[in-house]
């Protein structure tokens, strides 16, 4: 398993090299703006992240990507798994995916509330942290993808894949508490149930 401070590969296949008799000097359109997106994400929503970008042209590479399912430049892979081809990068797949392969060599230390303004539960689970006099560092993952990509990437690791994540989650001195519901044994104080535990409170109210 890579450390954490070893950067994620990130390839990019683009529409160029050469291969026999034919020859392309200049990258596609969509290639340069791939490009353009992916230094830009590194700069922004992936600032602090160890990143690594290498580029091969496509048509001197055409049979490397073949295996993941890559073959239409611009092809984007991140640890070697197809992230995006065939057009202009998506750079949320593009966050996605790193924070994603990041925080498997990553541990979250401190005190943390992954949640949404719009969620009670959040709320109360905030509320019940600073009566017991814990201080803790919150994400909005709605208006913050960096955030809801991690506590993603971080979560269905412990509740397997086909459990909906609801929020909040939450982590206490670095260890991960779940939700709001289970906070009772370490605030002690009496929790009210969350009725939608179960359900992706991510998801509009219904």
């Amino acid at each position: 398993m890579a450390d954490k401070d070893t950067p994620v590969k990130v390839t990019l296949y683009r529409w160029a090299g050469s291969f026999g008799p034919f020859k392309v000097n200049i990258p596609c359109g969509e290639c340069s703006l791939t490009v353009d997106v992916i230094e830009d994400t590194f700069a922004t929503e992936l600032a602090g992240v160890p990143v690594e970008l290498e580029t091969l042209d496509w048509l001197s590479h055409w049979w490397k990507p073949l295996s993941v399912g890559g073959w239409h430049a611009p092809i984007v892979l991140v640890e070697g798994k197809l992230v995006s081809q065939g057009h202009a990068l998506n750079r949320g797949l593009l966050t996605e995916a790193i924070i994603a392969a990041h925080v498997q060599r990553t541990e979250r230390v401190g005190t943390h509330v992954f949640g949404k303004a719009s969620c009670p539960h959040c709320v109360r689970a905030k509320g019940y942290l600073e009566m017991a006099g814990i201080e803790y560092e919150y994400h909005d993952v709605v208006r913050d993808p960096r955030s809801l990509y991690e506590m993603i990437g971080r979560v269905k690791p412990i509740v397997g894949p086909k459990t909906p994540i609801t929020v909040p989650q939450i982590w206490v001195d670095g260890e991960y508490v779940g939700g709001a519901d289970d906070l009772e044994k370490i605030v002690k104080v009496s929790v009210e149930p969350n009725p939608d535990r179960g359900q992706c409170s991510l998801s509009p109210a219904r």
